[in-house]
């Protein structure tokens, strides 16, 4: 397995990055402000990371606008709850 010395979770490419950005924000319910925004290229172990600082992700920007993550987040609600109802 790699490893980074920061000890954050490494991603191969850019975009596996991004997806796990945008994962990240259909998962939790982040304050304003708060969570990852970007990622970046990391300078130790020249693999991808989630960052809280900089500018707001592209991609990550897009979903929010087309309201991508908050159907995503609504239909994963819906996923648990039938998946609590019959086990």
């Amino acid at each position: 397995m790699i490893k980074c010395v920061s000890g954050k979770k490494i991603y191969l490419t850019q975009e596996q990055a991004e997806e796990a950005l945008v994962g990240a924000h259909t998962r939790f319910d982040y304050a304003k402000g708060h969570g990852p925004i970007n990622v970046y290229q990391c300078e130790d172990c020249s693999y991808y990371h989630l960052t809280s600082k900089g500018t707001v992700n592209d991609v990550l920007a897009k979903r929010q606008k087309e309201g991508k993550i908050d159907r995503d987040k609504e239909a994963d609600a819906w996923l648990n709850k039938l998946k609590r109802k019959h086990s």
